[in-house]
């Protein structure tokens, strides 16, 4: 797929990647604070981040994800630090994935959701923010902290892992997506190792994986969250090159892209 990103600019902790005379186009942040996480570069042997990025065009990136937000005509960015109340102005979307313990981290220390960026998210949401929570499985993310943040909104990772496969037994890692659901059409998606969740008012749960919550979405004041115990998404998933022809991750990223969008309000 051809690469779409025209430009990037630096300013400060926050990267833009984007098109000229955007101001008017939706800006979709991805969090790089909270997950943060670094491996060794083969080639130079520096310690790098990656995982979960719009630059990374490996399996474990999303850059395909970045390239399907720009084709609906939203720019995305990437913030590098805990979200103030100036850096979300600048947001209608806001993204974090796969926080991190202490052993995924870039530098072996993770940055924990705190107060403040609880208070700065949830005042957000209330005027009319999109955040979007995107967990992993039990020993593959953090969540005591990042609980803190989903719990304001009657949304709860249970820390625990179904749709457990091992190599290409790809029909265990299957989500059906049952008729007259808000966000997909029906459709077979393909997720593995997923944390549950426990919804309560104002969530509402939206999306199930061997009888049990997977998915949920809470509305407050007039903004809305998405919840979904696996970042789902990423290249590997919905490349075409992995999967069998009966899951429609590419598909469904769509549909979930084009719906995120719909929910910002009109202003």
């Amino acid at each position: 797929m051809k690469q779409t990103i025209v430009k990037t600019v630096a300013l400060g902790s926050l990267i833009t990647f984007g098109l000229f005379n955007a101001q008017s186009k939706p800006k979709v942040v991805l969090d790089h604070y909270f997950n943060n996480e670094g491996r060794e570069n083969k080639e130079t042997k520096a310690l790098e981040s990656w995982h979960y990025t719009w630059n990374d065009t490996t399996n474990g990136g999303f850059s395909l994800l970045g390239e399907i937000f720009q084709k609906e005509g939203a720019e995305i960015t990437t913030l590098t630090k805990a979200p103030s109340k100036k850096d979300l102005q600048n947001a209608d979307i806001y993204i974090i994935v796969d926080p991190d313990t202490d052993k995924e981290a870039y530098g072996g220390k993770a940055n924990l959701v705190d107060t403040k960026t609880i208070k700065n998210l949830e005042k957000w949401v209330n005027n009319g923010g999109i955040l979007v929570l995107l967990s992993n499985d039990n020993g593959n993310s953090e969540f005591a902290y990042f609980n803190k943040l989903a719990e304001k909104f009657g949304i709860h990772f249970n820390d625990d892992s179904i749709n457990r496969l091992k190599g290409r037994e790809f029909e265990k890692g299957a989500v059906y997506v049952q008729p007259g659901n808000e966000v997909f059409s029906e459709r077979k998606l393909y997720m593995k190792e997923v944390s549950t969740i426990t919804a309560k008012s104002p969530a509402k749960p939206f999306l199930y994986a061997q009888n049990q919550v997977i998915g949920a979405i809470a509305r407050a004041g007039k903004g809305t969250v998405f919840a979904l115990g696996d970042p789902w998404c990423y290249n590997e998933y919905i490349d075409g090159k992995k999967l069998t022809e009966d899951f429609s991750n590419n598909e469904g990223t769509g549909e979930w892209v084009k719906w995120l969008l719909k929910q910002i309000p009109v202003k």
